[in-house]
């Protein structure tokens, strides 16, 4: 199993968390399998950006995005150089220390913000 911390979140999250993920599965499939309830409107397709991550440490350990994720990516709000899509980004061996951006591109255009 690999470590992953959440850094808080104010609704998902907010005391923060240290969950155990198995490696192979992504970081989305790992937050929801441990109550972490991350958006994904597009039901893990590579389709929407719902799911942007940060990963603040362990970035470099995980596998380059594919031409699509980054394409999404340019989309997302709060855009980082470490920023991933969690449905595509596959947890490793390295322990990951995760961000979900207090906002997401569906809560800005709902007027959530």
């Amino acid at each position: 199993m690999t470590t992953l911390i959440v850094l808080p979140h104010v609704e998902l999250c907010p005391e923060g968390a240290v969950i155990e993920a198995e490696p192979g599965q992504t970081i989305c499939d790992s937050l929801l399998a441990n109550g972490i309830e991350i958006e994904h409107a597009c039901e893990k397709s590579c389709a929407c950006t719902t799911c942007h991550v940060i990963i603040r440490d362990g970035f470099n350990s995980l596998e380059p995005a594919e031409e699509l994720e980054e394409d999404l990516l340019d989309k997302a709000w709060g855009l980082e150089p470490a920023s991933r899509l969690s449905c595509q980004a596959v947890v490793g061996s390295v322990p990951l220390t995760v961000e979900i951006p207090k906002y997401s591109i569906n809560m800005a255009r709902e007027g959530k913000h």
